[in-house]
């Protein structure tokens, strides 16, 4: 129940905010009021917000209630910045308005695109933003901005501060200003003058104290994000410079970034990547310091240099992408992962001999080369990428995982880092590890953290102290260096800054926000004992999902993210269920249960693209799967071990059932079928199936057919759904899949052979996708022994003709069969006997959850591109969310994951994938007619021989 003052809120904003975008019930409060961090607040109320005027209503109301509100961008933040026990705002992903100049020299961002969105915009113009944290694909513009995030490469050059061109703001009265607008600003100046006029008085009042001017240039000649951005107050004279300046690194304790205009830049595409080994962390960190010093004297060009200590690579060893040797490695043995770009490949090749010969005098216990082939360098800066939250995999369960994030003068790395590693040892954090941007002096240190006792909290606290005293007192350091302030931090800003720059910090807070209550508690806080209250417990729920850090990287890859809940909130709730059932509070956890019912396993596609993302592969939809066998009563589990034992009576009546729809729609037509299937949809609360135009057509396919006994054999096996579903109504091609697939293997010389009883076959995903394990097992050892049996035990390879089944058979079977979907068939096989003629006409494709698993995501591109001269790629469609069948039982699921499609794929005039259910949702939401790939396949290639 709401406090009053909040309930008052909550029904006056529900007057100008839809309803179903305002929370506040426990499930999605405590989803929302977990971030990255190790620290938990729960929020009152929380608001999705599509646009700026529905933040200015907030805004005005809060601040007419005096209402504290937090802004929440992606939650990928470490610090304890994105967390409310009062209002949070959480941008959605429907934010995300973008625009770029003539000359692509800036870019206007809205805040919910992530950086890797905007990445992939400007890329076609060899353009990027600067600002490159870890998190780039997960990331959110509103929080790179807000928390002056940076990265492996940005530097402190080409960071937010430093890029920053103009901005949108919404302040805390509701007041907006536009500092690319004359008109904008000459109304502020109107409305807001003495504003202006004290943070002018503000900045000449830092110019002119000599001694904190100086401090201030000293401290920002290495990466610092502990406070506010003073460096605003001396860089500039113009005072929207400096007001727009002051937001960048605030933390959303000062205005809402609307949004932000970018300078970008450029972005080289020949690089190279040299993964060295040093003899111990002094060696390695003195290697950095004369790569910082040579590059600040221009005698070579290095972009990037990341530490990894014995302790991190040890973290990452098991990885199948790692080299052996890693293992065998001493205690002491330290790796630089070093990048350098060029404008082309000569002068390339130039800058690693120069950076080569620089690092002649460094011992390295292998000999190190510089790679320029894509798929290494990635390889190596995704496994970097990858080192926080690794380290959180490998902690005890319960546990927390905890980065801090400093920063040290270049010429004191070697002897602070060593000294950092004796403070470990001092603490008992034996199994803390550093890595980071050595080139910028900014190092991460990772290590586990125990807050279920008092003395574990004092151990922290006791170990904290030191830190703040050794990097901000001894090494005159940053506390932050590109994390953010947060609460993590706030009690110690004065410790590094000192009392007047401190109190300077306080004045623009108080001029700012001067009711605060603009995220209140971050940044500036009078709590001395601020970083050890509201810890986020890690109870035990899983083992399919325990060593989740709760870092969100998985969020954008997920159908669900923007109509329920994301990989990360479905594990949140699992172990908030999971400690009430703990301690015995039977009763609040059925509640999270029912309200879980919905949001987290109905709406859940159990794609397992989470898994993706992932750097340590946990797979939230196998959770899904598992929650739901649980659910199964035994009258169901009966119901699916009669349709398993009956399946080929099964697909008649599918068949059957498909027959007469379609029949009834040509009576009626389109129209009057939507209006009546809507109807009884709605009378029947959503459990009667959605009916669409795209709904395919009964079939049945006919394998006694004339053919030659050839030399190469193929096994077809046609998955079930295309045994039984063909074209739709709306279908632009002559044949069913089935038939063409024949005529394509024929034309590519193959004999083709079917498994025995094939009507009865199916790969089990039907079953093992709702929870029906011992069903789907059944259907599977049975389809395992028929290809078995058809293949010759394995001599000839199998094609099957939907990429989700054919994961499911490898994914299953304990035979080494040669197992293909169209892709990797096409391009194994059928490459080898057709020929191949570009059609020059624009197309675009749909990888399938399935294939990008799979890895074959980038092999559709290559076969997409032997076909056509224009090949249109959607980057904001991962799963299409149609999920087998829920684009019939949730089409919500559907319609959600596809918001982005039609405006992605406008100019296409064919459209491709290779699973007949997803393309029944991605026909639907796109207007075009998606097929299965060997349609193009077969209209553009004919025999080599022929």
């Amino acid at each position: 129940m709401l406090e009053e003052n909040y309930k008052s809120f909550y029904e006056q904003i529900s007057k100008t905010i839809d309803e179903k975008k305002i929370f506040t019930d426990k499930l999605h409060t405590l989803a929302y009021g977990t971030d990255a961090s190790f620290y938990r607040l729960i929020p009152k109320i929380v608001i999705k917000t599509d646009t700026p005027k529905e933040v200015e209503e907030i805004l005005k109301l809060s601040n007419k209630m005096q209402l504290s509100v937090t802004f929440r961008a992606a939650g990928t933040s470490l610090s304890g910045q994105a967390i409310s026990d009062s209002i949070l705002v959480v941008t959605s992903r429907n934010f995300r308005a973008f625009s770029v100049s003539k000359d692509k020299s800036l870019i206007s961002l809205q805040p919910a695109l992530t950086g890797q969105e905007v990445n992939n915009i400007l890329a076609p113009f060899s353009k990027k933003i600067g600002p490159d944290p870890a998190s780039i694909n997960a990331a959110m513009i509103g929080g790179i901005a807000a928390n002056n995030a940076s990265g492996m490469c940005c530097g402190i050059s080409q960071n937010s501060y430093k890029t920053l061109k103009s901005m949108k703001l919404i302040f805390s009265d509701g007041t907006k200003l536009d500092t690319a607008d004359e008109k904008s600003k000459e109304n502020f100046r109107k409305i807001h003058k003495k504003f202006l006029e004290e943070l002018q008085n503000l900045s000449q009042e830092t110019k002119n104290n000599e001694e904190l001017k100086k401090r201030i240039q000293k401290k920002y000649k290495i990466k610092n994000t502990c406070g506010y951005s003073l460096n605003a107050l001396i860089d500039f004279e113009d005072v929207f410079e400096i007001l727009q300046h002051l937001i960048i690194g605030s933390e959303g304790t000062l205005a809402f970034i609307e949004e932000i205009t970018y300078k970008t830049v450029e972005d080289l595409k020949d690089k190279a990547s040299a993964l060295i080994y040093f003899k111990n962390v002094n060696e390695a960190c003195s290697a950095v310091t004369k790569l910082k010093l040579a590059r600040d004297k221009k005698e070579i060009i290095v972009d990037a240099v990341e530490l990894m200590d014995r302790a991190g690579l040890r973290s990452i060893e098991n990885d199948p992408a790692m080299p052996e040797f890693i293992k065998e490695f001493d205690e002491d043995v330290t790796a630089l992962l070093i990048e350098t770009r060029a404008k082309d490949a000569k002068k390339l090749q130039i800058q690693i001999k120069e950076i080569e010969n620089l690092l002649q005098e460094f011992k390295v216990v292998r000999d190190f080369y510089f790679t320029s082939d894509e798929k290494e360098y990635t390889m190596y800066w995704k496994i970097r990428k990858g080192l926080f939250p690794a380290v959180g995999a490998v902690r005890e369960t319960g546990t927390t995982v905890i980065i801090e994030d400093v920063a040290y003068p270049i010429e004191e790395l070697a002897p602070a880092t060593l000294e950092l590693q004796k403070l470990f040892k001092k603490h008992g954090y034996h199994e803390a590890l550093i890595f980071g941007h050595a080139l910028d002096g900014n190092f991460h240190f990772v290590f586990t953290q125990d807050f279920s006792s008092k003395e574990e909290v004092k151990r922290y606290d006791e170990f904290m102290k030191d830190v703040v005293n050794q990097v901000a007192g001894k090494y005159e350091g940053s506390l932050k260096a590109e994390h953010g302030t947060g609460r993590n931090m706030a009690a110690f800003i004065e410790v590094e800054w000192g009392k007047t720059a401190y109190n300077m910090m306080k004045k623009i807070k108080m001029l700012f926000d001067p009711k605060n209550l603009l995220n209140p508690g971050v940044i500036i806080s009078e709590d001395k004992e601020a970083h050890l209250k509201n810890l986020k417990a890690m109870p035990q729920t899983n083992d399919l999902v325990d060593t989740c850090i709760e870092c969100g990287f998985c969020e954008p890859t997920c159908p669900s993210n923007d109509l329920t809940l994301t990989p990360r909130q479905r594990i949140v709730i699992n172990r908030e269920i999971s400690r009430l059932q703990k301690e015995g509070n039977k009763k609040e956890a059925q509640e999270y249960l029912e309200l879980y019912k919905y949001d987290g396993l109905e709406t859940c596609a159990a794609c397992s693209l989470c898994s993706t993302a992932c750097p340590v592969k946990i797979d939230t939809g196998s959770l899904t799967k598992h929650l739901r066998a649980e659910q199964i009563s035994p009258r169901a589990d009966k119901i699916a071990s009669a349709i398993a034992n009956n399946y080929k009576a099964t697909l008649q009546g599918m068949r059957v059932g498909l027959k007469g729809v379609n029949l009834v729609h040509k009576i009626l037509g389109t129209s009057s079928l939507e209006a009546i299937s809507s109807t009884f949809r709605a009378w029947s609360k959503g459990t009667l199936p959605k009916w669409t135009p795209y709904l395919p057509k009964g079939i049945n396919i006919n394998t006694r057919f004339e053919q030659q006994v050839l030399d190469k054999k193929v096994v077809y096996f046609p998955s079930c759904i295309n045994r039984s579903m063909g074209r739709n109504s709306k279908s632009t091609v002559d044949e069913e899949l089935f038939d063409l697939t024949v005529k394509l293997l024929k034309k590519a010389g193959f004999q083709i052979i079917f498994p025995e009883e094939m009507d009865k076959l199916c790969c089990g995903m039907p079953f093992s996708s709702k929870g029906y394990k011992e069903q789907g097992k059944l259907k599977s050892d049975e389809l395992e022994e028929a290809l078995k049996s058809a293949s010759n035990q394995g001599e000839f390879p199998i094609l099957c003709d939907m990429s989700p089944c054919t994961k499911t058979m490898i994914g299953n079977f304990g035979s080494r069969l040669k197992i293909y979907e169209p892709i990797e068939f096409a391009l194994e096989h059928l490459t080898k006997e057709l020929e191949f003629t570009k059609i020059d006409e624009p197309i675009t494709i749909h990888t399938t959850c399935s294939s990008r698993k799979m890895g074959l995501h980038e092999k559709f591109i290559e076969l997409a591109n032997m076909c056509s001269t224009k090949v249109i790629i959607p980057q904001n469609v991962k799963c299409c969310g149609f999920a087998g069948d829920r684009g019939f039982t949730f089409p919500e699921l559907n319609d959600s994951a596809l918001r982005f499609l039609k405006e992605e794929t406008k100019g296409a005039k064919y459209a491709f994938s290779t699973s007949k259910t997803c393309e029944i949702g991605l026909s639907e939401h796109s207007n075009l007619d998606y097929n299965s790939i060997f349609y193009l396949i077969d209209k553009v290639t004919v025999a080599k021989n022929s």
